[in-house]
Order: C-alpha cells, then structure tokens, then sequence
C-alpha cells in the first residue's frame, strides 16, 4: 500500500476540472430561466456581481491552496485556522454535498438519455451503467479521472464557443436561419426590458446564478493530487474565473439578444425537455434543425462530468477526514495506484440512492435529492472566506511576509469580507419567499434550509465531545505539510 497520493494532476487537468465542474445544467438548461425572471440586463447584472464574489473566493482559496496543498482543502483548513470542531462540520457536508449530487447527477442522466431511449420502469438501469462508468474512472488512477474530466469539459467548452460564434453571426446578420423573431437589441427594450421584476427578481437570479458557479471550488479539493502545486494552481484559478465568467456572460448576451425575455420557453427549467434550452433554442433559430438531439448529448456528458467530479470531490474529502482522525481509519487507505478505494466504495454505495427512482417517479427524487445538497455548496464558500480571513490575520500576527507566500490574494481583506457577507445573504435568501406567504411554508422552509441546522448539528455534537477551541491567531500552524 502507498502511504500517499500521486501527484499525476497537471495544469491543464485542474483548470478543466474548475471549468467543467461550474459549466453544466446551470448554463445550459437553467440561463433561460434567468433572462425571463429579471430581464436581460437584470441577468446579465446578477452575474456580474455574483461572479466577482465567486472570483474573490477563487482568490482566497488559490492562497490557502497554494499555502498548503492538500486534498481535505475547506475541512483542514476550518480546523487549523478557525476551529477544529468548523472543520469536521465543514469536512462531512461536503463529503455528503458531493455524494448526493453524485445520485442528483445520475438522476439526471437518466431523464436526459429517455430522450432516445425510455424504459419505463427499468430507466434505472441507465443510473447503473453510469454510475459503473465514473466508478472504474475514479478507481484507475487519479491519471484517468483528470484524463476523463479534461475530455468531458472540453466537450462543454466547444458548445459553448460554437453557440457564442453562431450566435454573434445572427446577431450581426451574417447568418439567417429561419425564424421570423426579431433579434437584436430590440429584445432588451420590449416589455418591462431591460430590468424586470425589480429587486426581488434580481435577488430570486442570484439563487439561480449562485449554484450555477458552484464547482469552481473543485480546484482546490484536487490541489492535493496536482503536479508542482505552487505554481500550477495559481496559474489555473487566475484562468478559470475568466474563463467561465466570460462564458457565462457571453452566453447570456447572446440569448439574451436572440430570444425576447417574454418567450414562454425559457421560463421551463426541466432537464427531462432539452428542446427549451436555450442553447437548443438559438440553435434551431439558426436553422440548425438537429440542435436538439446535439444539445440532448452534450447536456449528458455535462451531467456525466458532474458526477464524474463529484464522486472524486467527495471521496478525496472523505479519505482527508480519515487521515485527520475524523472518520474511521479504514477510508484513509490508499491502493497501489494511490487511490482511496474504500473512501471511494462507501461514496459510490451513497450515489446509489439514485436506484431510488425505480419506486418514484423520477422528477420528485431528483428533487427531493437537490434540495438535500444544495445548501452545503454555500456553507463551503462561508468556510473558505472565513478560513481565509484568519489565515492571513494570523500569519501576519506571526510575523511572517506576505511576500513569501507561492500565492497571494490581492484583495484582502475586501475580498473574503465582501464575499463572505454576499455568499451568507444568497445563503439566507435562497427561500424568502416562503416567509412572506400568509402561512409560512415550513415543508418548503426546511427542504431548502435542512443544511445550515445540520452543520451546526454536527459542529456543536463536536466541539462537546472534543472539547475543542477557537484557534488563536497566536497558536496557528503555518507548518507546510505533504499530502499523507
């Protein structure tokens, strides 16, 4: 048995697995439902401003990763800077964050491929082959999975070059297809265009576009497999924010310059209808008549990559719990091509409440799944930005140079500070409008918010039994240890 992990990550592996794990469901099926929500300017303002949270916190965690490499990244991190009992919380909802978007993922798959092929009552045997796919992916060598991932997201990346260059060809004019919709900036002045709905609708978007960018943290869990880390994870956290960004708000443009805000269409979110997508949308304006069968595809392989990701995030989570005496010794061990084969097995068995949907129709579990994980994803950012903060407060109480560190954030303390207290109102805010009814809606309260009471479960559960301690600035471990 190796007593550590390999190294075999390369920069072109971390920067698409960053892009690939933000790049999905979120732009190509949900951006629609942004643009009808708050108007094409509204949108396109909401990932602007969402998305220098997310580049903040990109920042931050390019720091401590490049700091310490390590894969247990937001759980070590928690518990050498701010708290220990923080970080076991932190540590375990992740792991389950990813575990469960594993089974949200596979769910998905199975919705998207009955487009050609439905089984009835036997579609989870689909979940089945994919879940066998991503497993043998994730149990090869950690070689094999950036390998997959890379080839995964590159896939996404083409799309969505493709449809930003054919739609700026129908914009300008040099490529008709056959809809009589008039495109142009005439969509951004019709209607109530170009902000909608006002301020709720705009905070309603940011729900919307916050999830979308989560995965971009995923960078940081793979720091600790990754070749000469000092350099290359700064390197693909300065690319990767742009690279999303660009194409996220590019993207946005685009439709929102071809398909009025008002096309019924694009307020359907549902990943079992590709067809209102819209990426399919501007396509078969295009005239490109198969778009949606081309979309159906990559739409697949977007979801195929998540779960790819989200089983490796995981069980590298889990295998880092482990080895800090936070979960049980046996996940902690590696295999000859240094995987931790039983973190990996215990996740998968988890994925497998995807087999749920035999016994229920397919859309409520995958939804009763989502709202399971959705929160966890945020509590992650918090943990980051906090982390953050008071690890460089704390190196500096040292009196250690900031000038020494592989890589530093430019922004501090602006940075975590805005990010933290932006990531902690679209945390709270996922669900407002369940306060304002006449009865509250409780079931809809706690299907949405059910993680921030079970972090805190799980932290104070801790912190009593260990009897654990706020860190000190002055006690702080700036020690730089291999991954072991």
């Amino acid at each position: 048995m190796q007593n550590k992990l390999k190294r075999d990550l390369k920069a072109r592996h971390l920067t698409m697995i960053a892009i690939g794990g933000s790049i999905g469901t979120g732009l190509f099926v949900a951006s629609g439902a942004t643009i009808a929500q708050a108007g094409p300017a509204g949108s396109l303002l909401s990932y602007a401003i969402i998305g220098v949270m997310v580049y903040f916190l990109m920042t931050s965690l390019g720091e401590l990763a490049a700091y310490l490499p390590v894969s247990g990244t937001f759980a070590t991190y928690g518990s050498k800077y701010v708290d220990e009992s923080f970080g076991f919380a932190i540590g375990w909802n992740y792991w389950y964050n990813w575990a469960i978007t594993v089974a949200v993922d596979l769910v998905a798959a199975q919705l998207v491929i009955s487009y050609w092929f439905d089984f009835g009552a036997y579609s989870w045997l689909w979940s089945l082959l994919f879940l066998v796919i991503i497993f043998f992916l994730n149990v090869i060598s950690v070689k094999g999975f950036g390998e997959a991932e890379f080839w995964f997201s590159l896939i996404k990346v083409i799309t969505v070059v493709v449809f930003i260059a054919v739609g700026l060809l129908m914009i300008v004019g040099i490529l008709h297809g056959g809809s009589d919709t008039a495109i142009g900036w005439h969509n951004w002045n019709i209607g109530d265009a170009p902000f909608v709905g006002g301020f709720s609708s705009m905070i309603g978007v940011a729900m919307i576009v916050g999830f979308s960018f989560q995965g971009t943290e995923l960078i940081g869990i793979a720091a600790g497999e990754s070749k000469d880390p000092e350099k290359n994870i700064p390197k693909s956290m300065r690319q990767v924010f742009w690279r999303i960004l660009l194409f996220y708000i590019f993207a946005i443009f685009v439709i929102s310059l071809i398909i009025p805000y008002t096309d019924p269409r694009l307020l359907r979110n549902d990943e079992a209808d590709i067809s209102v997508s819209p990426f399919t949308l501007v396509f078969e304006h295009a005239g490109l008549l198969s778009a949606a069968a081309i979309m159906n595809a990559v739409v697949l392989t977007s979801v195929l990559s998540a779960g790819n990701s989200g089983l490796y995030a995981s069980t590298r989570m889990l295998y880092a719990l482990a080895k800090e005496g936070k979960a049980p010794k046996i996940f902690g061990r590696l295999s000859k091509s240094g995987i931790p084969t039983m973190s990996l097995i215990a996740t998968t068995i988890v994925a497998m409440l995807c087999f749920l949907t035999s016994m229920f129709k397919d859309q409520q579990v995958y939804l009763w799944l989502l709202n399971l994980s959705g929160m966890t994803g945020f509590i992650a950012w918090l943990g980051i930005a906090i982390s953050h903060y008071r690890f460089r407060k704390g190196y500096i109480k040292q009196g250690y140079d900031v000038n020494k560190l592989p890589y530093r954030s430019s922004f501090f303390p602006f940075g975590p500070i805005f990010a933290f207290i932006l990531c902690l109102l679209i945390t709270l805010g996922q669900n407002y409008e369940a306060f304002l009814q006449d009865n509250i809606d409780w079931y809809g309260v706690l299907a949405t918010y059910i993680g921030l009471p079970l972090f805190f479960f799980i932290m104070i559960i801790y912190k009593f039994i260990k009897k654990t301690k706020w860190v000190k600035y002055q006690d702080m471990d700036f020690s730089r240890i291999d991954e072991n």
